[in-house]
């Protein structure tokens, strides 16, 4: 029971630090968006995923999910 009424809280304090704006920690992202958007523009043109994240020094996985949460909030 003290387990849930501590995750609750938890909860509440990130859901109100996001709707106010604020930081909540965690690595500050060393590639920019535009950065990705640029790295997309070398895949269309024919370059390999792997080369492109390769040259951005950062695994293709994390490469693959900043791609994707670009394209979520384009949309």
């Amino acid at each position: 029971m003290e387990h849930e009424i501590k995750l609750e809280r938890v909860v509440d304090s990130i859901i109100k630090h996001r709707e106010a704006g604020k930081d909540l920690g965690g690595r500050s992202r060393l590639i920019t968006d535009s950065q990705i958007r640029n790295a997309r523009r070398l895949i269309d043109g024919g370059e390999t995923p792997t080369t492109v994240a390769r040259d951005l020094e950062i695994p293709r996985a994390t490469f693959y999910r900043r791609t994707r949460a670009l394209d979520l909030t384009a949309e």
